[in-house]
């Protein structure tokens, strides 16, 4: 899709990349051959026959479960934010911790469920959402202080892997119903955040969003960026740095897991995925191959917006100007598509 607003960023990260702007000393091309035509081209797996059966009696038994939200006292005002301890249940008799935030003035007129990356989340992030949301900031199970568990192992590497002989027991599903009953906590604690339901996520969070959105008709809108888990075919032939190459590792040694993973691929679910979606991906990343995540926005179903940045997980020169120039995209966005 060789929109302005794509041409714009392309242009300028590909001209970042070529500058030298990115030297590194992995032992392996983080751009894997591919520039904006290829990353462009890149397709989803075919999903498994039973891929909708499966996520739709995930979601199913999410919402059978009673979230009983609990607030913590009043904690502070950031950022013109007020901002709260929450915690709330979710599948297989977890408490789930994290945070809500409130406009500290004016009202409520959307809301938001933000997640993150394989670093977990210590706080919430003021400037994600946009103006007047109400948002739920969950830590999913086992990322974070919040949602420790002694049986989920933190670190990305082996967190990855974890439950991945089955896709029954894999912890990404289990993830998904985190933000499915997250979304019910919110909205049980805030009921005006109905009004217009998006979802953050961000690398690890921007895989986990494509395998929970398609199911839940509560969400109108969706923001990636740098997405992890697309086209695990693909990624399973690149090597790459963190949690991609531990289950690369894996692979190697039981290549029955890809059985698995065809069921926890983030671009056949985002073919799914028909609300407006917008997409920030880069030419350049060790640790999630660009590949993959274009293949996340190549597969979306419904509307779609797309800026490209030079590098994901990697710092550069440039590196704040353009998460300014994505938060400004993500959130113009955002705002068209809530007034319709």
């Amino acid at each position: 899709m060789a929109t302005a607003e794509f041409a714009e960023f392309a242009e300028f990260a590909e001209a970042n990349v070529r500058a030298g702007q990115l030297t590194h000393d992995f032992p392996f091309d983080p751009r894997y051959g591919h520039g904006p035509a290829e990353l462009l081209a890149v397709g989803a797996p075919p999903a498994p026959d039973d891929f909708a059966a499966f996520w739709r009696a995930r979601f199913a038994a999410a919402a059978e479960v009673p979230v009983r939200p609990v607030l913590g006292p009043p904690d502070r005002v950031v950022d013109e934010l007020r901002v709260r301890r929450v915690e709330f249940g979710s599948v297989g008799g977890r408490r789930i911790g994290g945070w809500l935030t409130l406009p500290a003035a004016g009202p409520v007129t959307r809301g938001c469920v933000a997640t993150h990356g394989y670093g977990g989340r210590e706080r919430p992030e003021p400037a994600l959402p946009p103006p007047g949301s109400a948002t739920i900031w969950p830590v999913l199970r086992g990322l974070g202080t919040a949602s420790r568990f002694p049986d989920i192992p933190e670190a990305s590497d082996a967190h990855v892997l974890h439950g991945i002989g089955s896709r029954d027991t894999y912890v990404h599903g289990d993830c998904a119903a985190d933000v499915w009953c997250a979304a019910t906590a919110l909205l049980e604690l805030v009921p005006e955040a109905a009004a217009h339901l998006t979802y953050l996520g961000t690398s690890f969070g921007g895989g986990i969003g494509p395998l929970a959105l398609p199911w839940d008709e509560r969400f109108a809108a969706a923001a990636l960026t740098v997405p992890s888990f697309g086209n695990h075919p693909l990624r399973l032939t690149l090597p790459c740095v963190g949690s991609g190459e531990a289950v690369r590792r894996l692979h190697r040694e039981r290549p029955a897991v890809a059985g698995v993973l065809r069921y926890f691929d983030a671009a056949t679910a985002a073919s799914h995925l028909r609300i407006p979606t917008h997409v920030g991906a880069a030419l350049f990343d060790p640790a999630v191959p660009p590949p993959g995540q274009f293949a996340v926005y190549n597969a979306l179903a419904g509307r779609r917006g797309l800026a490209v940045l030079t590098a994901g997980h990697f710092d550069h020169p440039h590196a704040e100007a353009e998460q300014d120039a994505l938060a400004r995209a993500r959130h113009a966005f955002l705002a068209e598509v809530a007034a319709g």
